[in-house]
């Protein structure tokens, strides 16, 4: 009875404890309430593309507007722009900010800075190195940007644009006359046309590639990277994406006018490049097939070092096709101009090299000779008690590439334990590949990334491509064909467009550690290794969006990053978008230089909300046009 009294609150101690409580609960709950009300007002409202693209500024005032077809851009929305400037103090050199970059003398309507011709003739024309990448030093580079030809027209869509494009876009006619007896491309009015012809298949690339799948399987999924070696207008590569095979096609900027630039207007991947002293900048073990038709390279030159070459990226059992000079010589020695002797000395050279190389000649056919490299170097170890030359190679990293000197020697394929298992690892079939763990990941040769980081960038770039989606009205619609990742990672941003009709070309910056891009191949997805702070091989104008994920934090303590923007301007189409991720004090520093470059720009919010640190960038190239010369 005493207990019971002591516990007993008397009735205004439990009244006050009530209020008490009420106070507390009312108070949280608006706390809560405007807490959801703020970040709800603060977050970006999704966009679409028409509202970013902006009104078409010529750089004189008689510049003419788009052709037929191209979008009616509007001006940007500020209403989604987040404004960082009164939060956000950085130093920013106010004559970069409030520079505006005049546009360049036509004459450089078509530069390439690392390949050209005006510096090559200073080098070594000993094995082709006047042809590789020389590129200027940072006192000569340009400041100004590359106008596009007066009556630039927006590119058709693929996959027309496989068989057409504007010949104002690319005013050369040079290959149409040159190469009029091979169909490589035919001038009709103001279009061209692609025949899909080739120097040794004036009948169609498609034909071509039907007598080749005859010999080789090329439709079940097990082929799915390719590389064209000395490519023309990329044909090859062109009739092969409809068998879902992805062509790494390059040439050298050369006498054949324009040949790259071609491939690019057509929607397919190239790159300007050249097989002589340095290694391809491709890793080891890359493309499940290699090509070389009439491609003019001496394969039976220097003990064999370009074959060499071509089995470092070749993957196990992958193949090795050669058509025009020297196979079936004894048919076509009169047209080629050469002796009978000539012509089989070539060939037996080649097929030596190749036997040393322990690669089987699987078949000679018509036009076409086939090898097959093998699956491990088990029994190439044993070979080599025959053959003395060449020799393996020692421990170097095989995956280096970026200006690194070919050896003659055989790139080592990774250790098996059993003559009939696939070194380095068996891929899965096209489109599994995609998706499925790399065996350079899954052996734990890439330092860190396991299969759940890979797991978890895929999903994380499910999120991402939704949002982008909502930001970019355009993506899925055909607007964009050529596609690159500036800083690609493990290829999460290629495999996630891969639904889209679109190709990715995946950069890896050269001094990534760890090195991905092997990995990216190993996915079924091409790239390339690239230092930021030179000139990409490329024309310009030739890609419709490039993406930009913490490349200027990367570089902006390597070179200026005005340089890189001024490149990233260089190869992007008028109209074309970028992409930025990277903090908000990098992208307010890019907006400033890039509105000195006639692009208009959006920061925006990241995918996951508005307290990530991570702020999104978006931008288009307005159009405008460099005057007619006169």
């Amino acid at each position: 009875m005493i207990q019971k009294e002591k516990s007993h609150c008397p009735p205004h101690q439990l009244e006050s404890k009530r209020k008490r409580l009420t106070w507390v609960f009312g108070v949280s709950g608006l706390c809560i309430l405007f807490y959801v009300l703020g970040a709800w007002q603060t977050t970006t409202t999704p966009i679409n593309q028409s509202e970013v693209y902006t009104t078409r500024v010529s750089c004189n005032i008689n510049a003419p507007q788009a052709g037929d077809g191209e979008l009616n851009p509007s001006s940007l929305s500020s209403s989604a722009a987040l404004d960082f400037e009164s939060h956000h103090k950085i130093e920013i050199n106010s004559t970069v900010s409030l520079h505006e970059f005049p546009p360049c003398d036509m004459l450089y309507s078509d530069i390439t800075p690392c390949q050209d011709p005006v510096r090559s003739r200073k080098f070594d024309r000993e094995m082709a190195k006047y042809r590789e990448r020389h590129c200027p030093k940072s006192e000569e580079l340009l400041r100004c940007l590359i106008p596009a030809p007066p009556k630039y027209k927006t590119p058709f869509k693929w996959p027309q644009s496989r068989d057409y494009a504007w010949y104002d876009n690319i005013p050369h006619k040079e290959l149409s006359i040159e190469k009029a007896g091979q169909n490589w491309i035919q001038v009709e009015g103001h279009r061209f046309r692609f025949p899909g012809g080739g120097t040794t298949f004036p009948n169609g690339a498609d034909a071509y590639i039907d007598n080749i799948n005859e010999l080789i399987p090329l439709t079940g999924g097990n082929i799915r990277t390719a590389v064209d070696t000395g490519c023309g207008v990329a044909s090859w590569g062109a009739y092969l994406l409809k068998r879902d095979i992805l062509t790494m096609s390059f040439a050298p900027r050369d006498t054949h006018e324009a040949q790259v630039q071609f491939a690019l207007e057509r929607g397919v991947p190239a790159m300007i490049g050249v097989i002589s002293s340095k290694r391809l900048p491709y890793p080891a073990r890359a493309f499940d097939m290699a090509h070389c038709s009439r491609c003019l390279i001496p394969w039976y030159m220097y003990d064999g070092l370009y074959l060499l070459e071509v089995d470092r990226v070749l993957r196990p059992g992958g193949y090795w096709i050669l058509s025009g000079p020297p196979i079936h010589w004894k048919k076509y020695w009169r047209g080629w101009e050469r002796t009978k002797e000539d012509l089989k000395q070539e060939q037996d050279t080649i097929e030596d090299i190749a036997k040393r190389l322990c690669w089987k000649k699987l078949i000679e056919k018509n036009d076409l000779a086939i090898w097959q490299k093998p699956i491990n170097h088990i029994d190439c170890n044993k070979s080599k008690v025959v053959y003395k030359t060449p020799q393996l190679c020692g421990p170097d990293n095989p995956d280096t590439a970026w200006y690194k000197d070919m050896e003659a020697c055989i790139t080592p394929l990774p250790e098996v334990s059993s003559s009939d298992e696939v070194a380095g690892g068996a891929l899965e079939k096209w489109p599994e590949r995609a998706f499925s763990v790399p065996p350079r990941i899954s052996s734990g040769s890439l330092s860190g990334i396991t299969a759940e980081k890979l797991r978890e960038d895929n999903e994380l770039w499910k999120d991402r491509m939704t949002y982008y989606k909502k930001i970019d009205g355009l993506l899925h619609k055909g607007r964009y064909r050529n596609v690159m990742d500036m800083n690609a990672y493990l290829g999460g941003f290629a495999a996630a467009m891969s639904k889209y009709p679109v190709w990715v070309m995946n950069v890896v910056p050269f001094h990534s550690n760890p090195d991905t891009l092997g990995a990216i191949y190993e996915r079924g997805l091409i790239g390339t290794y690239q230092d930021w702070c030179e000139a990409f091989s490329t024309y310009p104008r030739t890609y419709d969006l490039i993406h930009a994920s913490g490349v200027f934090s990367i570089y902006q303590d390597r070179c200026d990053i005005t340089n890189i923007l001024l490149e990233m301007d260089r190869i992007l189409r008028p109209e074309g978008t970028v992409i930025f991720r990277d903090t908000v004090e990098m992208l307010v520093k890019i907006r400033s230089i890039t509105e000195g470059m006639r692009w208009k720009s959006q920061i925006m919010d990241h995918e996951s909300g508005p307290f990530n640190p991570e702020k999104i960038l978006f931008a288009v190239k307005t159009y405008w046009t460099g005057g007619a010369t006169k």
